[in-house]
């Protein structure tokens, strides 16, 4: 059962047209029928309110004991604003937590180093918009523990739940699931391709507008889905 949120969130995706249906090829070179750009929150307003959904979401984790979080961490180049923005937001609803980033090059200079921010210490939450091959969540785990502190969880924006390699030798395991197991931390998504899934039958406006692209992404799910 999707939850208020992730319905909410899905809404907003649509009406920012950051989530579209058509066809489109995915790093994998996979043909889509979905794709899900968080690049294209790129306004004032709009990096607002999803960063409002980052805060909701892991609220909610949180209070149902899925994720225990001290401070935020947010993986060079996406996760730096995803995660200042959801602090602002996390302070505005009586939840005033640290937070740091990294560059992708140590500066010799000023304070040096490649962290930035708050010290990296207790439970870290790591902010994303996704997760494709688990690249950043490696990175991300490799520095927080290098800084003493314990990687605690992952948030972000989708999980596509979708499984990783060629046609003919996929993965049991879709690339959340393969961050779960790997490094022993939840990973918790606004929103995922099963929720997008029920809102196809949700009775709003833009989803009966989305609804003529149901069967493609159900078949897309079944070919690749985790």
């Amino acid at each position: 059962m999707s939850s208020p949120l992730a319905q909410e969130f899905i809404e907003f995706a649509l009406e920012a047209q950051v989530l579209r249906f058509g066809e489109f090829k995915t790093k994998a070179g996979r043909l889509s029928p979905y794709f899900f750009n968080a690049g294209l929150f790129n306004r004032g307003g709009l990096l607002a309110r999803l960063a409002d959904y980052y805060a909701r979401a892991l609220i909610e984790a949180e209070a149902a004991g899925r994720v225990r979080c001290d401070m935020l961490f947010g993986p060079a180049y996406k996760g730096i604003p995803l995660a200042a923005a959801t602090a602002v937001k996390l302070a505005e609803r009586g939840h005033d937590l640290p937070f740091a980033y990294n560059r992708k090059e140590a500066k010799d200079h000023g304070e040096g180093g490649t962290l930035v921010g708050a010290p990296l210490a207790g439970r870290v939450t790591v902010i994303d918009d996704v997760i494709t091959a688990g690249t950043s969540v490696r990175e991300s785990v490799e520095l927080i523990r290098g800084a003493g502190a314990t990687p605690a969880g992952v948030l972000i924006a989708l999980d596509r739940m979708e499984r990783a390699g060629p046609d003919g030798a996929l993965s049991e395991h879709s690339a959340v699931q393969e961050v779960e197991r790997l490094y022993g931390m939840p990973v918790v998504a606004i929103a995922t391709l099963a929720d997008l899934m029920r809102y196809f039958d949700s009775g709003s406006a833009l989803a009966a507008q989305a609804r003529p692209y149901q069967a493609a992404v159900a078949a897309y799910r079944d070919r690749y889905g985790a």
